[in-house]
């Protein structure tokens, strides 16, 4: 199967193919140059693997929550190209990508993944290892105050940059980190593996049914500890 995989929810702007077992990746790191450089990402991926957007199987979006103008930069331009080329879409957790990168770099089960939501809030995900070595949420993504302690049962590794943004963070729940691990932001071959169960699952929708995660209209929950 052929697969276009996008996550621009972060500073890092990354894109992969994958067209069997052939793999094609670039990740950037380049805050607020998503814009300018995701097109022509884009378009050396699928050079290098010499395919079109026609002959893609779906377009795998790292659908949020994150940066908000990162997110609708991303949805925006897998939209377009889904509406060009007659493809769905497979919107997947940008968090989940950090924990299953982690998981395997660090040979973790658990992982609790925090990004920076600013305003002094931040984005936080619990994650299992699953049967098929895929992350699997516990509980909900959520928008917390970033000295929220955080409530969950069990220990796990800290990955994504909410933990470097707010060391006040870190040293509060403590007591739930058994290590920290280096990955910071979603890659787009993890957002591809994502999507691949995801499409399995029938999560494939209409780009126009798109719809990012935010989190940001849901109540946060401000209490500090």
């Amino acid at each position: 199967m052929k697969f276009l995989a996008i996550d621009t929810s972060s500073n890092a702007c990354s894109v992969a193919v994958a067209v069997g077992e052939i793999l094609v990746e670039k990740h950037v790191i380049a805050a607020r140059e998503h814009t300018k450089i995701l097109i022509p990402m884009i378009q050396e991926v699928l050079g290098e693997t010499n395919i079109s957007l026609e002959d893609l199987d779906a377009i795998v979006l790292g659908n949020g929550p994150g940066s908000f103008i990162g997110i609708r930069i991303g949805a925006s331009v897998a939209q377009g190209l889904a509406y060009g080329a007659n493809k769905l879409i497979v919107p997947v957790s940008s968090l989940a990508a950090v924990a299953l990168e982690a998981m395997e770099s660090d040979d973790v089960e658990r992982v609790g993944v925090m990004q920076n939501a600013h305003m002094h809030e931040v984005y936080f995900g619990l994650f299992e290892k699953g049967s098929d070595d895929l992350p699997v949420r516990l509980g909900q993504e959520k928008i917390v105050a970033a000295e929220y302690a955080i409530e969950c049962e069990g220990n796990f590794v800290a990955a994504g940059a909410g933990w470097q943004r707010y060391p006040k963070a870190r040293i509060i729940n403590q007591s739930s980190i058994i290590a920290d691990s280096q990955v910071l932001y979603p890659r787009a071959s993890c957002i591809l593996r994502l999507g691949v169960r995801s499409l399995a699952e029938g999560a494939a929708i209409l780009p126009e049914l798109l719809a990012p995660t935010y989190l940001r209209s849901k109540v946060a929950n401000k209490s500090r500890h």
